[in-house]
């Protein structure tokens, strides 16, 4: 099946290099293909979401961009370089479901992680690099509005404050892309609006490219430039309004599915079993 892209060019005209593309790529895992023919660009300094029911591919889509899965056919380019050349550059927070209520470790030193995570051995006490490490740990964690409750056992912190801390950890190495696989599950949609509004800010004044996995894209609907929408062995990719249409959904899906958008200005997709999980919150009731 072909996949219907649409190109995402760099903001102001300023002809920078995507940050990642795709074309005509294919994944193929355990003999069966998981989608093919997808071509897809993401510019530098834009906040998209990769979105698509479950078992279409989207973290397929996340592994092949770090470097972990191999294409089956067609090329990638991450950061001007093959899938996992740059993985320095790259900022990384996974899917995970929160930190125990006994975990005593401090949000402060979780972030220290993600610099001492990458060399050998630790730094010693008053150190220039200990110093350098702290000044800049201390700095991300102001990026990320979490200075009041950072030297808090983490496991004490809500799952909205735990995410903040855990993105200061993806970013504590001043990444080019920040990668992040169902940031906003299990939050509560308040803390779901403020991660995502949160990410908007990195994107516009770190210029960092930032593409995030979600199911229900519509805590994300007025901060994201782009969707990579992922179903049916198919990637179409473009602006939100364009891309989560009646039209292009029934294509992807293969049946009739309709959009509908409420008063409050949620998106509510229908027609298909998985469609509504894809886009109503998991929270709702």
């Amino acid at each position: 099946m072909s996949a219907v892209a649409t190109s995402l060019k760099p903001k102001g005209g300023t002809g920078q290099e995507a940050a990642v593309t795709f074309e005509g790529a294919a994944v193929r895992l355990g003999g069966r293909t998981i989608w093919s023919d997808v071509s897809v660009s993401v510019a530098e300094a834009d906040f998209v979401a990769v979105l698509g029911p479950n078992g279409a591919g989207k973290s397929t889509l996340v592994k092949a961009i770090l470097g972990l899965l191999p294409l089956a056919a067609g090329t990638a380019s991450v950061l001007g370089r093959p899938p996992g050349d740059l993985k320095g550059q790259i900022g990384y927070l996974p899917q995970r479901h929160g930190f125990d209520a006994g975990t005593r470790i401090r949000g402060v030193d979780v972030v220290q992680l993600g610099l001492d995570g990458a060399r050998w051995g630790i730094p010693l006490p008053g150190s220039p690099s200990r110093k350098r490490d702290a000044a800049r740990v201390a700095e991300v964690i102001e990026l990320v509005g979490a200075a009041a409750y950072a030297r808090q056992p983490i496991g004490e912190l809500s799952g909205g404050e735990q995410q903040r801390l855990l993105i200061a950890q993806a970013l504590v190495r001043d990444p080019r892309l920040l990668m992040l696989d169902e940031p906003l599950d299990s939050l509560d949609l308040p803390s779901q609006g403020a991660l995502a509004a949160l990410l908007q800010r990195i994107c516009r004044e770190q210029r960092v490219t930032v593409l995030l996995v979600a199911h229900d894209v519509n805590p994300l609907l007025g901060y994201l430039d782009r969707v990579i929408y992922v179903a049916g062995g198919e990637a179409v990719s473009g602006p939100p309004a364009e891309v989560i249409t009646s039209e292009t959904l029934t294509r992807l899906y293969g049946a009739p599915v309709e959009v509908l958008r409420t008063s409050a200005g949620r998106l509510v997709v229908v027609g298909t079993p998985e469609a509504p999980h894809v886009h109503g919150s998991r929270h709702e009731h």
